[in-house]
């Protein structure tokens, strides 16, 4: 196996003809989408969403999620960091 890591719950959907439409999430659940991807190394998800802008394939329908790859699976994190993050956000 060469990857194995959950995507973050954040990202955007490009699709439209030369991706005229960018949009965060909702995502379509992971059974029902993912024909494939592209593991690309990004200083951003901005630099990310341009470059799946590009996709040549969005006229003909295609739809690109652009996601972020998690460093570990977020249930393994540990008990201090879940509660940084939870505090973060509220």
């Amino acid at each position: 196996m060469q990857h194995g890591h959950p995507l973050e719950k954040k990202g955007r959907v490009v699709s439209g003809a030369r991706g005229a439409r960018v949009v965060d999430g909702p995502f379509a659940e992971a059974k029902e989408a993912i024909g494939g991807y592209f593991l690309l190394t990004v200083a951003s998800l901005d630099e990310a969403t341009e470059i799946a802008r590009r996709c040549p394939n969005l006229p003909h329908g295609m739809i690109v999620e652009v996601r972020p790859v998690s460093e570990y699976c977020p249930l393994m994190r540990p008990i201090g960091a879940a509660n940084d993050e939870q505090s973060a956000s509220a």
